[in-house]
């Protein structure tokens, strides 16, 4: 693997993270999160490839190269944006997300959608249709790796549910025209695979694609049908702990976007679990998250918030207070 790139100067970050590139304040650890292209802020992209790189190279993926940018970081046809997790306080980028709107996406001559996942995935007639026009594809997310686990504190603990108030602005901004979540949750070749092919069965249980809307172009399967028998509770939640103590007991957790992600809603759709050919041939398993249908807890803790927030704001512009 080639060096990994030295870091950009922070007064270049702080210079590009301007206020009109604001998206919001996270609901803890005073973290800030923006929007940005690599058209108006390149060193903050350039940054974000270099801790992308890191990130990935130290789960067991990466690019090889100096540093994890590509064409859709790049070049403005393809319409991807960045969503940056920022820490003032010690003025860092401490993770992000790579988005892009769907219903501007560009089309190849098969009727196939040019997306960071189209590599992986064929979308089928009735997906292209009804599903990505109203589509937020969502990839690339990392956390630095000094704010994974518990090796910064509480700034560590909510470094993930910061990213995730940023999901909940984006639903907003684009509320009436956009509708669902689309993206991929990885697990590294490192991971075990018994209990990778536990959590593939459980994803099918209950998320499982009915409608066939994707069809994966490199498909892992689970090599045993045992792990079907496992899951005997009488629910989700029973079943839940069963998968989270058998994987405990391979001496890992479930990992922290896939564990996210399988608790915001109860009808996301798992479109099954493929090999990324280019991206070190890590494991990615395909998702669909209606905005409407996230759990109620989840909407109040990283949408309604948002609303809170804007109407305190008008408050104190219009100098409304409570009487004394």
């Amino acid at each position: 693997m080639k060096k990994i790139i030295d870091p950009v100067d922070r007064a270049l970050l702080k210079a590009e993270l301007t206020p009109e590139c604001l998206l919001r304040k996270t609901n803890r650890a005073g973290n800030e999160l923006y929007v940005v292209t690599n058209q108006n802020a390149p060193n903050v992209v350039r940054e974000i490839g270099r801790l992308r790189e890191i990130a990935f190279r130290d789960g067991g993926g990466g690019t090889g190269e100096p540093l994890d940018i590509d064409k859709f970081d790049t070049d403005p046809a393809y319409g991807y944006r960045q969503l940056v997790l920022w820490d003032p306080e010690v003025e860092e980028i401490i993770g992000g997300y790579r988005f892009v709107l769907c219903d501007e996406a560009v089309f190849d001559r098969y009727g196939q959608p040019h997306l960071t996942s189209s590599h992986m995935f064929e979308f089928s007639k009735k997906f292209l249709e009804d599903y990505l026009p109203y589509t937020i594809e969502l990839g690339r997310s990392f956390v630095s790796v000094e704010y994974q686990a518990s090796k910064n504190g509480s700034k560590s603990i909510y470094a993930l549910d910061n990213l995730f108030d940023g999901l909940g602005a984006l639903t907003l901004l684009t509320a009436g025209r956009m509708k669902y979540f689309f993206g991929k949750m990885t697990i590294y070749p490192d991971y075990p695979k018994k209990a990778r092919e536990m959590i593939q069965v459980f994803l099918k249980k209950y998320f499982g694609d009915k409608r066939h809307l994707t069809r994966l172009r490199i498909p892992v399967k689970v090599t045993t049908k045992k792990y079907d028998r496992m899951f005997s509770g009488n629910s989700f939640k029973e079943n839940y702990k069963i998968l989270n103590a058998e994987v405990r007991k391979l001496g890992v957790n479930i990992p922290p976007l896939v564990n996210s992600y399988m608790n915001l809603s109860p009808s996301m759709i798992y479109f099954g679990t493929g090999i990324n050919d280019e991206f070190a041939n890590i494991f990615d398993s395909g998702i669909l998250i209606s905005f409407d249908e996230m759990y109620p807890e989840k909407l109040e803790r990283h949408v309604d918030s948002v609303i809170k927030e804007e109407f305190i704001k008008l408050m104190r512009r219009l100098k409304w207070n409570r009487k004394k």
